[in-house]
């Protein structure tokens, strides 16, 4: 037959005790009241011998939840029999009844800033505006005194707990919480203990801390305004990255938003990203770029917010789930892309060459096919490489722009040579896509005939795919382009760049050039008809 168990509270603490450990506990509680009940102070003595019962219950745990009388007779052990304790009527301060190890913490009650020096002299029972000032020469003279009150800032605990107290202020602490409560009026919070007496603080030493006092407040005001600045930031960073991708991404909206500001389209990257990748992970790896992206613009955005209205929450469950998902998701999101990213393992280079039958002194470059006649409805530019991709989405094709690099001939002959580059997860895989892009040009006499963009086949992914037409002539010759063979020019190295960017002659649509030891160079009309 089990012993009948009783519900008590003891502190503000709910137990289970059995029959037996119950009359033991109540004689011991009864006897420690009679004891001290017509002492002055006793009153807090009775309540914190009650708080330390409770702390020593709940480390028992006791026996299936329940205090047993072993229980009752391990917390007399430790804190003692009452007739242990020695008082006079005429004491004016609450005995103590147990010694404790003192432990360093922030405290609350004796703060300037975050309670660092309250905190260190509680803990040697010394004022603790000595530290203050120590605090301050060392910041002013030596600059560590700065970043040492900010380390143990973050280092000590603050004593938010009548335990924490009790183990700050050690075998002192019912004298410091006797006075300390004589003190507090009606005010919310106790009253620092360099006034109470504690510390003996002298006139100069209360005048040094409220100086220390008056300073806080004006930090405590300039650390605000500065966090709000920082929230403010925070929160317009998270917002106009957020509200960007949604304009661009999801809405397509190329305005003030769009990166096409700088010469990239790229509106329409999740539409390319079905032809780069496998079309069933394409979704997965759009919902999981997003989810990498917003999350930690939410996150800078309930931050800022946070810094702005400096409120406190309990969101530590909450910011250590979001960070899981974030992780999980940017592992996810690699696997993925690791996965995929197999397919550009090796890259290969196939090269075909053709002689022209003359080798006239002006060479006019136009194009044939151009990219304006193609029927396409999106596309995708990289910028400043002239790396253009049209997409078909009727009949599922990709057209890209080549380039164009004009050379010196090491004979006096001009050779016209096609570089074609793709990617495959082996280099044989390589080599035959290499051999599926479909490029063409003619020469028609001094005229070269130059196809403005060349085709990926149906159906075949794009391979990081690339065509280089290198074109080689003697010094001397006159090149004359139309504006499309302009747009396939590719390193600006062919010119001196000056010439190039400033020349009136290019920009008034009359592209002749001169190849010489320096590169190309503009030639006027003047010297053109001369010649």
């Amino acid at each position: 037959m089990m012993d009948k168990t009783i519900n008590i509270n003891i502190a503000g603490t709910l137990f289970q005790i059995d029959e037996v450990a119950f009359r033991i506990l109540r004689d011991y509680l009864q006897a420690i009241n009679n004891r001290f009940r017509n002492v002055r102070g006793g009153h807090e003595t009775i309540e914190d011998i009650e708080s330390r019962i409770a702390e020593i219950f709940q480390s028992q745990k006791g026996l299936a939840g329940v205090i047993s009388k072993e229980n009752v007779d391990a917390m007399i052990s430790i804190i003692g029999k009452p007739e242990d304790f020695d008082h006079n009527e005429s004491e004016t301060e609450p005995p103590v009844y147990s010694a404790q190890r003192k432990r360093m913490y922030r405290n609350p009650d004796d703060s300037i800033i975050s309670g660092v020096c309250g905190g260190i002299g509680a803990y040697l029972n010394t004022d603790p505006v000595l530290f203050r000032i120590l605090f301050v020469l060392f910041a002013i003279f030596f600059g560590v005194g700065f970043f040492v009150y900010i380390a143990l800032w973050i280092a000590l605990p603050q004593a938010n707990t009548d335990a924490r107290k009790r183990e700050m202020y050690g075998n002192a602490y019912h004298s410091a919480r006797s006075q300390n409560r004589q003190h507090e009026g009606n005010t919310a919070r106790s009253t620092p203990l360099y006034n109470t007496g504690y510390y003996n603080t002298s006139g100069v030493g209360n005048a040094f801390n409220e100086v220390f006092r008056a300073i806080g407040r004006v930090c405590y005001i300039i650390l605000r305004i500065f966090l709000i600045f920082i929230g403010i930031g925070l929160v317009l960073t998270g917002f106009l990255t957020i509200l960007s991708f949604v304009m661009v991404f999801v809405f397509k909206y190329p305005g003030t938003f769009s990166t096409d500001a700088f010469g990239m389209h790229l509106i329409y990257f999740p539409d390319f990203l079905n032809y780069i990748v496998n079309p069933a992970t394409a979704p997965w790896i759009i919902a999981l770029t997003i989810i990498a992206v917003a999350l930690p613009m939410l996150a800078m955005i309930y931050w800022g917010v946070k810094m702005i209205l400096w409120f406190k929450a309990k969101d530590g469950v909450l910011s250590l789930v979001g960070l899981v998902i974030w992780v999980m998701t940017i592992a996810a999101l690699s696997i993925i892309l690791f996965n995929e990213g197999i397919s550009f393992a090796e890259s290969a280079k196939t090269s075909s060459q053709n002689i022209l039958p003359n080798t006239p002194d002006t060479l006019y470059l136009m194009t044939d096919h151009k990219v304006a006649d193609l029927k396409f409805e999106k596309e995708f530019t990289l910028p400043h490489e002239g790396y253009g991709v049209f997409i078909n989405e009727e009949k599922k094709e990709l057209y890209i722009r080549p380039y164009l690099n004009v050379n010196s001939s090491d004979d006096d002959v001009i050779r016209v040579e096609v570089r074609k580059r793709s990617s495959g997860r082996t280099r044989l895989d390589a080599i035959k896509k290499t051999g599926e892009l479909k490029y063409n040009y003619s020469v028609n006499g001094d005229t070269l005939l130059l196809d403005e963009y060349f085709t990926i086949p149906a159906g075949r992914r794009w391979a990081a795919d690339n065509i280089g037409i290198n074109l080689y002539i003697p010094e001397g010759t006159i090149l004359k382009f139309d504006r499309g063979a302009e747009n396939l020019l590719h390193s600006y190295n062919n010119f001196e760049e000056k010439e190039y960017s400033d020349s009136p002659i290019w920009e008034s649509g009359n592209s002749s050039f001169v190849l010489t030891d320096e590169g190309l160079k503009a030639v006027s009309k003047k010297t053109t008809k001369q010649k």
